[in-house]
């Protein structure tokens, strides 16, 4: 036996973002002694960002739940698992028998959980869910909607191949932050700088300064929310010029290609470049770069799908990747060739299936706009939720919407959840995971969109503490115990590392579960590759260039041309690499250094409202007002006001002890429910109009 003394090293990935970086973990019994970045590691070559130290801060946090708690009036109780299952499947089989819908929401970390969706599905079936709530209506459902239209299947991202390009054109997106977000691409700082020792280009679109546009070569602001009349712009430079060149592509364009033009031909370059606010010379410069020949790559990211606009301006930037020639190029985007393949495995996606009770909004992939939840908890008649489950989620903080007042409405409410969180706070059953380091690991949603076809499997750094639970074995438990207590029949469970192996067997590449888990460091399977036509899953193997809601809306969006834009302050939201949305506050190493969540006002503005840097500030919106201190940069354009992402951590009932230090106040107190993309239903999240007032002057120090 080991002795408690004796130290050992453990590879693994860090599974707290989308880069999936490798990591060492130096652990002495159960006590973690370092983590480190793996140079061996296939994909991250040693590189980690600040967030993987914090999995040693996540594993011990002493805030972290360990056992079932229930609310008993104001107080949280501590019960056993057994108990705390069948008092949910009793109270969730009599809400659902006398005709209380039920809901489920499910959270970003989801994505990162091979493990839980192996599961899901069978809490769907429970619930007895057509749709589901999830933060992908958040931020990227528009990206997968175009997919689904234009290639065959909503899992279909084209990949960016950073490693091959002459020109990276990024639109709204800011990797040096995010870690790719949807791209999973770890050390992405030293891949563009690669990038520039080649000879090429980065350029940034963004209405801030961002930490990728500092190390660009070039940066360019632009208005929130008038992505699309960039795009277009683009498109019809690239017309002008005579530099729309799909090459080999053009055999696999469908009747659409010629529809899409001639829309696109009603516009021209100079009102639309006014309306984004860039100069017409340096759209009509970056379409000559982008149809020159060279490899280029236009990749919009949050910026471009968290408008009004979002779906429209997925499909653009599709049309732009096409134009040029670059879609399926190295160097250009290309789709992987994933050892688990989901877009195999998995249906194609589906649209509009049925309608929303609240907003009369269209079914995308089988979701509904997870800014109608509270709507749809607070508002009587038939359908009305009355149960809901959360699992690994915070969309208090995360989405827009009244959820303080709508939640305490439930009949019920289950968090699968380590926090008292500001939406867990309000649950009836908080059903808490074990540690991050006791979980296994494999990037099913993630290696799809990775920079490389790769695989790596993680086994468990830690053993799992006595009484603790895996996500997959709570909502595994949870649904069997909503059916046993409906009275249906209840299916065994299917471990996830059997599921996995099984996917396996069935991959092309020939790989076992076990081969994997010998190589922790995990297995090149090299860089991508021409998959067109093959890879295409529609009907004729063409792409569908005009699908006919982008048509509808690019008509309706050209009114907007001729409106002159009001004069009133923008917001928008920014991330920190510290940070992934709500999660990571309560980590100590992660939350020292300076005030993150300030109000960045440009000097024209805070000149113009008598504004200094540390002054406090009241900002505005037809929602919501938040207080918070000013950060004057001209980092920042002008009109505009930019407030981070995931804060607001001293919601009522909150229990993170390090995050309520400096909470912050969170931007979705100010962002409206009811602005969203008419076609995805993605909920806006920039270009919310504003108001700006000092409240109280900065104190200077002694």
């Amino acid at each position: 036996m080991a002795s408690e003394s004796a130290t050992s090293i453990h590879a693994r990935t860090c599974h707290l973002c989308e880069a999936n970086c490798g990591v060492l973990v130096e652990v002495q019994g159960r006590k973690v002694m370092s983590i480190r970045g793996n140079p061996d590691h296939v994909l991250s070559r040693g590189h980690i960002c600040p967030k993987a130290t914090a999995l040693a801060d996540l594993q011990d946090d002493p805030d972290r739940l360990r056992r079932p708690m229930k609310r008993v009036g104001d107080q949280w109780q501590e019960i056993d698992w057994d108990t705390a299952f069948a008092e949910i499947g009793a109270r969730m089989a009599g809400i659902i028998a006398e005709g209380g819908q039920p809901a489920l929401y499910m959270g970003n970390p989801n994505a990162h959980n091979y493990a839980t969706g192996t599961q899901t599905g069978l809490l769907r079936k429970a619930l007895g869910v057509r749709t589901l709530y999830s933060a992908s209506t958040l931020d990227q459902i528009p990206h997968q909607l175009v997919q689904m239209w234009m290639y065959g299947h909503n899992a279909l991202f084209p990949i960016p191949d950073v490693d091959r390009t002459q020109l990276m054109l990024i639109i709204g997106g800011n990797p040096l932050a995010s870690n790719g977000s949807v791209w999973t691409v770890p050390d992405v700082k030293k891949r563009l700088k690669a990038v520039q020792q080649r000879g090429g280009q980065v350029v940034v679109i963004d209405p801030r300064r961002t930490e990728t546009a500092k190390i660009a070569d070039a940066h360019h602001f632009i208005r929130p929310g008038t992505d699309t009349a960039l795009l277009l712009a683009l498109l019809k430079a690239l017309d002008e010029a005579g530099l729309v060149a799909p090459g080999r592509l053009a055999p696999m364009l469908d009747e659409g290609w010629d529809a899409a033009w001639q829309a696109i031909r009603g516009f021209e370059v100079a009102p639309l470049a006014a309306h984004c606010g860039i100069d017409e010379g340096v759209i009509r410069d970056l379409a000559a770069k982008l149809g020159s020949g060279d490899p280029a790559i236009v990749y919009g990211r949050m910026g471009v799908s968290v408008t009004q606009a979002g779906t429209l301006n997925l499909w653009l930037i599709q049309l732009l990747n096409i134009a040029t020639g670059n879609l399926d190029r190295e160097g250009g985007v290309m789709f992987s060739s994933p050892v688990v393949d989901l877009v195999a495995g998995a249906g194609p996606g589906t649209y509009d299936r049925f309608r929303s009770r609240i907003g009369n909004r269209p079914e995308v992939i089988s979701e509904f706009p997870s800014a109608l939840l509270p709507e749809e908890i607070s508002t009587p008649g038939e359908g009305q939720i009355k149960a809901l489950v959360v699992i690994s989620g915070n969309p208090a903080l995360s989405a827009p919407g009244a959820w303080g007042e709508a939640l305490p409405q439930l009949e019920l409410m289950v968090s699968i959840d380590m926090y008292v969180t500001a939406t867990s706070a309000h649950a009836h059953y908080i059903l808490p995971p074990c540690g991050p380091l006791e979980k296994d690991h494999y990037p099913l949603l993630l290696g799809p969109i990775a920079i490389r076809n790769y695989a790596d499997y993680s086994a468990p750094t830690l053993p799992m503490e006595e009484g603790a639970k895996a996500d997959w074995e709570i909502v595994a438990e949870l649904a069997r115990a909503i059916l046993a207590a409906k009275g249906e029949a209840v299916p065994n469970i299917v471990p996830p590392r059997v599921a996995l192996a099984a996917m396996l067997a069935r991959s092309d590449y020939k790989v076992t579960l076990e081969e994997l888990e010998a190589n922790p460091n995990g297995v090149d399977f090299g860089p991508h590759v021409q998959r067109l036509p093959d890879r295409l899953r529609t009907a004729d193997k063409r792409i569908a260039c005009a699908p006919p809601l982008c048509l509808e809306a690019l008509e309706d969006w050209r009114a907007q041309l001729e409106v002159t834009p009001p004069d009133q302050l923008l917001l928008i939201g920014r991330r920190h690499v510290r940070n992934n949305n709500s999660w990571l506050h309560n980590s100590p190493r992660l939350a020292k250094g300076p005030d993150r969540c300030t109000a960045m006002i440009h000097p024209d503005d805070a000149a113009a409202h008598g504004i200094a840097s540390g002054d406090q500030v009241r900002v505005t919106s037809r929602v919501g007002s938040v207080q918070l201190a000013a950060e004057v940069s001209e980092d920042v354009m002008p009109g505009v006001i930019s407030i981070p992402h995931g804060f607001g951590q001293d919601k009522p009932g909150t229990r993170l002890s390090v995050a309520s230090k400096r909470p912050g106040v969170s931007l979705n107190d100010l962002t409206d429910p009811a602005a969203m993309d008419p076609i995805s239903g993605n909920a806006v999240l920039n270009g919310t109009p504003v108001t700006l007032e000092r409240v109280e002057q900065a104190v200077a120090a002694e």
